[in-house]
């Protein structure tokens, strides 16, 4: 069984941020669950253009209000708590938080914890990362 306290963990090397976020990785590929598990808070009035080409993602807002917008079809949609939105077409695609979003993340692989964005919003592919 594995426990983790996400405010034990804001100040360690499994909190990985930048200006205007920061993700706080509770479970990663080295805990073999075959997935890893984030809460993500992102700033109020930031915007972020993802696409993870390498994994997939699905994601909670547990707090915050904000919009998603998929870039291939302009199809946005409203994030307030309660919603969940599933990137299973490794869909590109802008976060807006117009208040302070905490989210809860998934992705499928798991990263590692090291990960940074490249320059298209994804990370590098498991087997890249290594």
């Amino acid at each position: 069984m594995i426990v983790r306290d996400v405010n034990k963990l804001k100040d360690t090397d499994r909190s990985v941020s930048d200006a205007d976020w920061t993700s706080v990785r509770m479970l990663l590929a080295d805990d073999k669950m075959g997935f890893s598990f984030h809460i993500t808070y992102l700033k109020a009035g930031s915007e972020h253009t993802f696409h993870y080409k390498n994994h997939f993602e699905s994601v909670y807002c547990m707090s915050g209000k904000g919009s998603i917008t998929d870039i291939a079809t302009g199809e946005t949609h409203e994030i307030h708590p309660g919603v969940m939105y599933g990137l299973n077409l490794h869909d590109k695609h802008i976060l807006r938080a117009e208040e302070e979003l905490v989210m809860a993340c998934c992705f499928n692989p798991p990263v590692t914890g090291t990960e940074v964005h490249q320059e298209d919003g994804s990370y590098a592919a498991p087997e890249e990362a290594a």
